[in-house]
C-alpha cells in the first residue's frame, strides 16, 4: 500500500500509509515529530488512531532517547499464533463446546491469574533474577507492584480489555490457534514507574513539551540504562506470557480434538515494544506502537476486529 499523506511543516516528515486519519491523530502526529531526537521520519500505518502521548499505529526512532510512554503501558503486547495440521471438517460443535470449557479453565482471564498451586514456575523462574536486580536497585518499584507482587501467578494468564484468545480457520479450512496478550500487570507497573520517572526529570531539567506524556529519558540520564533493562525484562516476560498460554490452550485442544502437530507456521511477536536497530544510516531507538517489524521474512500478525478475519504476513523488505 503506498503512501497517502505526507505532513511536512514539523522537524521531520509524517508520512501516513491511509488517508482516514482524524485531526487529533494528525496533531498528535505533528507533537512527535517536533521533538529534537526523532530520526528521519515518524511513520504511520493505516489504523493509526489517538494514543496517550505517542498515536496508536505509529513508529518512532529515536536517536539516544526513549519515550517511555510511547512504548506504553502493555510493554510487549502482541500476538502469537500456529497452524495445526487438523482442518475445519475435523470439528464438530459438541467438541469445540469441550475446547472452550477446557480453555476457560486452564487459563485465567480478566483480573484472575494461576493459584499457587497451578503457578508455572518452570516458565517464570528464569525471570527472577532479572527482577531482583531491578528492585535491588528501585526498591519503590516492590510499592508499585502492589496486588501484582505475585507476578510470577501471571504468567500464562491473559488479562482483559482487547486480549483474546482464538481457535480459527485460515483460506485453506485449516485450523489455527491465535491469541493476544502482553506483560500483564507487572509490565504495567514497571512502565507507570518509568514514565513517572521520565515525567519529573522534564520537569527538573524545566524541557517544555508539547504533551506531558512524551517525557523521554536521554541516553546517559540517571534512569535511561534501567528503562531499557526493565523494558527488556518486560518484553521477553510477555513473549514467555503469549507461548505458555500457547502451550496451555494446545493441550486444552489435544484432549478434545483428534491428533495434531502444530506446522512450522508460527509466530510471537510484539507490537508494543522498542529495539535498537539500523536505519538510514544510524543506530536508533525504534518504538512500534501497535505496530509490527516486517522486514524480509518476518511473520506477523494483523488481527481483525471482532468477527473479522485475521491475517498471517510476510514482511517483504
Amino acid at each position: 500500500m503506498p503512501i497517502q499523506q505526507v505532513m511536512t511543516d514539523q522537524r521531520v516528515q509524517v508520512k501516513i500509509w491511509t488517508d482516514d486519519v482524524d485531526e487529533r491523530s494528525k496533531a498528535q502526529l505533528a507533537n512527535i515529530a517536533r521533538l529534537p531526537f526523532v530520526h528521519h521520519h515518524v511513520a504511520a500505518m493505516p489504523d493509526v488512531h489517538l494514543g496517550i502521548g505517542a498515536t496508536i499505529g505509529s513508529v518512532i526512532a529515536t536517536h539516544k532517547a526513549i519515550i517511555p510512554a510511547a512504548v506504553g503501558v502493555d510493554i510487549g503486547c502482541g500476538m502469537v499464533a500456529a497452524r495445526l495440521s487438523i482442518a475445519a471438517n475435523d470439528l464438530d460443535e459438541k467438541a469445540l463446546q469441550k475446547v472452550f470449557d477446557q480453555i476457560s479453565r486452564d487459563v485465567p482471564v480478566g483480573r484472575a491469574q494461576h493459584t499457587d498451586s497451578r503457578v508455572l514456575a518452570d516458565a517464570a523462574r528464569p525471570f527472577e533474577p532479572g527482577l531482583k536486580v531491578l528492585t535491588d536497585r528501585h526498591p519503590e518499584l516492590l510499592k508499585a507492584f502492589g496486588k501484582f507482587s505475585k507476578w510470577a501467578n501471571q504468567m500464562g494468564t491473559l488479562g482483559g480489555g482487547n486480549h483474546f484468545i482464538e481457535v480459527c480457520l485460515d483460506e485453506a479450512d485449516q485450523v489455527w490457534v491465535m491469541l493476544h496478550s502482553g506483560s500483564r500487570g507487572i509490565g504495567n507497573a514497571i512502565a507507570t514507574y518509568f514514565i513517572e520517572l521520565a515525567r519529573k526529570d522534564m520537569e527538573r531539567w524545566m524541557i517544555q513539551l508539547p504533551d506531558r506524556d512524551l517525557a523521554y529519558f536521554p541516553e546517559g540520564s540517571e534512569y535511561f540504562a534501567d528503562y531499557v533493562e526493565a523494558v527488556h525484562w518486560a518484553q521477553e516476560y510477555a513473549m514467555q506470557n503469549r507461548q505458555s498460554m500457547l502451550e496451555l490452550v494446545l493441550a486444552a485442544l489435544t484432549r478434545h480434538l483428534p491428533p495434531f502437530t502444530v506446522t512450522t507456521e508460527a509466530v510471537n511477536c510484539h507490537h508494543n515494544y522498542v529495539a535498537k536497530e539500523h536505519h538510514f544510516g544510524e543506530n536508533v531507538w525504534v518504538t512500534r506502537k501497535g505496530t509490527i517489524r516486517a522486514r524480509e521474512g518476518d511473520l506477523g500478525i494483523v488481527p481483525g476486529s471482532m468477527g473479522a478475519r485475521s491475517f498471517i504476513v510476510r514482511g517483504a523488505a
